[in-house]
């Protein structure tokens, strides 16, 4: 077997959290990722037969029955993940229709899975429905976009626009919009459901009060989306109180649209 630390998947998750954790979107073992990952990802690397031990999920999701994922561990720092990668990640195979998830390397401190295990999994339902090529689910707590929801209002089509108003590329970055969710208890099945069903819509799900969920085809896209709509909440906390003498119209964001082949999610610009 291949050294799995060297594999690709790892690599770049290592990265990815330890990026994170630089750009203070992660205090303390504040944020999670998971990674779905495809048998002939990790044969090389594990003997998938080798189950370390079963941990049940809390919740049921039969499409992901068989499915591989790496994931952050509960209670885990990013800033620790390059250091001691075997121990605050853990790749994991989905079974029993999704109430059991079959350990097959990590978390080798007796650890398990983030208490967001089920938000992550049910989120990863809903968007491979909408893309199949869908691999990646991560939540953590950008500064601007948390405070934005402290003064903004949570009306999904006005939290867009503003945000879309800030910077030229962001209705060519996430031009599906961003979807908002009012507070809820965190690492609940009910956040859970919440936020899948607003992931139906939208890669970007704001918790207000509290952080992000966002999703793509791979860690960079997925980073890149987060890191796109952080900007443009930096840049409205620092002109939100200032008069707007000039704005980003929505004639020149149609004009986005055609330069650059996306459409701004249906009913959103005039």
């Amino acid at each position: 077997m291949k050294d799995i630390l060297e594999a690709p998947f790892v690599v770049e998750m290592i990265r990815t959290t330890t990026n994170m954790y630089n750009h203070g979107w992660d205090e303390r073992n504040g944020g999670n990722i998971s990674l779905l990952l495809e048998e002939a990802d990790v044969k090389d690397y594990l003997d998938t037969d080798a189950v370390i031990r079963a941990i049940p999920t809390g919740f049921s999701a039969p499409e992901l029955d068989g499915k591989y994922f790496l994931v952050t561990g509960t209670g885990k720092y990013f800033k620790n993940v390059q250091y001691a990668p075997d121990v605050n990640l853990g790749l994991v195979r989905i079974a029993n229709g999704g109430e059991t998830a079959e350990l097959l390397w990590g978390f080798t401190d007796g650890g398990k899975f983030t208490s967001e295990f089920p938000a992550h999994m049910m989120s990863h339902v809903a968007r491979l429905k909408v893309d199949p090529d869908n691999r990646v689910v991560m939540h953590c707590h950008p500064a601007n976009l948390l405070a934005m929801t402290y003064v903004h209002t949570l009306d999904e089509r006005e939290f867009t626009r503003t945000l879309w108003q800030m910077c030229t590329e962001c209705i060519v970055v996430f031009p599906d919009g961003v979807n908002v969710l009012p507070w809820m208890l965190c690492g609940t099945n009910e956040i859970g459901e919440a936020t899948a069903e607003k992931m139906s819509t939208a890669r970007l799900v704001v918790w207000s009060l509290h952080g992000i969920y966002g999703a793509g085809k791979d860690l960079d896209e997925t980073f890149g989306l987060i890191e796109t709509a952080e900007k443009a909440a930096e840049i409205y906390m620092k002109i939100a109180h200032l008069p707007r003498v000039n704005t980003i119209t929505d004639e020149q964001m149609h004009q986005l649209e055609a330069r650059f082949g996306v459409k701004g999610r249906e009913g959103y610009l005039a």
